[in-house]
């Protein structure tokens, strides 16, 4: 079972547990999740899909494996829906954590990077306990996670529930969404719409991509393993956000300039993560260079701005 299913990485997880082979419940209650993520899936006899809000109790009957990826996961999303989001990651958590309890299932929490917060080591290994601010704009994002490992973590003490916990870092691909505020969405929008891209405080704050069938692959790697403490999964390629515009401006042949704005409170001003321990227990570490992601993101975001200009000249019409 796949919470968060229609969501960007839920999705491709779906596709990736249907491609190994097994049969797959997607559920989402879609408030930020959509169902055009799952539309390829319609004739697929082993995928079934449940629009369900994991934060009232349900059974959906004898299952191995549950990975929780419901959350609201971008800035815009999680600020928009606050209160939900502090839902989802302790009610949401505690009523699939009982689920695996009853089945005998194993738990996969996705967690963040978000847990680091404002790091003051840096990279991040998982052996850091974040600094992090617990009132602040971001927090119901960051605290919900942070919780929700806690929750995860005293369910395998005191039940001896199976878990896993993965941190996972910036990510992208095709089928993120377009609004959501997050910094390759922004800027391949901002590219492909001849906009300004803008970018906040001097641009030389710094994040971690990782492509999404990257993340996918250690997100498996790590469900199949035995490891049961949280594991980073991302890219520790670091990039300025700065350089990340240029990375943009060059793939998208784009002759937009660079807009600069105030930096938003608590806004972390580096990320990368150690994967030290992903290398050494999966194996796994990412492929995908940040321009040769891009460049297989591409199609996407063009048909993406391509269909809300057309929708906008609907609407003019």
């Amino acid at each position: 079972m796949v919470t968060g299913a229609a969501g960007f990485l839920g999705s491709h997880l779906c596709d990736a547990l249907l491609a190994e082979g097994h049969s797959v419940l997607g559920i989402d209650n879609l408030i930020t999740g959509k169902l055009r993520n799952l539309e390829h899936l319609k004739g697929e006899s082993r995928f079934s899909f449940q629009e369900q809000d994991i934060c009232s109790q349900f059974d959906p009957g004898r299952i191995d494996y549950i990975f929780d990826f419901a959350s609201p996961a971008s800035p815009v999303d999680y600020m928009e829906h606050g209160i939900e989001t502090l839902q989802v990651g302790s009610i949401g958590v505690f009523n699939l954590l009982e689920v695996a309890k009853r089945w005998g299932a194993t738990f996969f929490l996705a967690s963040t990077s978000e847990c680091y917060g404002d790091p003051l080591e840096h990279p991040q290994k998982e052996s850091y306990w974040g600094h992090v601010n617990p009132v602040g704009p971001r927090s119901v994002y960051d605290e919900s996670k942070r919780f929700a490992e806690a929750a995860t973590t005293a369910y395998r003490r005191y039940h001896k529930v199976d878990v896993r916990i993965v941190r996972i870092f910036n990510t992208y691909g095709p089928r993120l969404q377009m609004n959501d505020g997050r910094v390759i969405s922004n800027f391949m929008k901002q590219a492909l719409r001849g906009d300004e891209l803008t970018v906040y405080g001097d641009g030389s704050q710094t994040r971690s991509f990782c492509y999404v069938s990257d993340e996918v692959e250690g997100i498996l790697e790590l469900a199949w393993s035995k490891e049961q403490e949280p594991t980073n999964i991302g890219n520790p390629r670091e990039f300025t956000i700065l350089e990340c515009a240029r990375e943009v401006l060059a793939v998208t042949d784009s002759k937009s300039g660079i807009k600069f704005l105030s930096l938003p409170q608590d806004d972390p001003k580096q990320r990368r993560p150690d994967i030290s321990k992903a290398r050494a227990l999966l194996g796994w570490e990412p492929k995908i260079d940040l321009r040769t992601g891009l460049r297989l993101s591409l199609d996407y975001f063009r048909t993406e701005v391509e269909a809300e200009r057309a929708a906008a000249g609907s609407a003019s019409r």
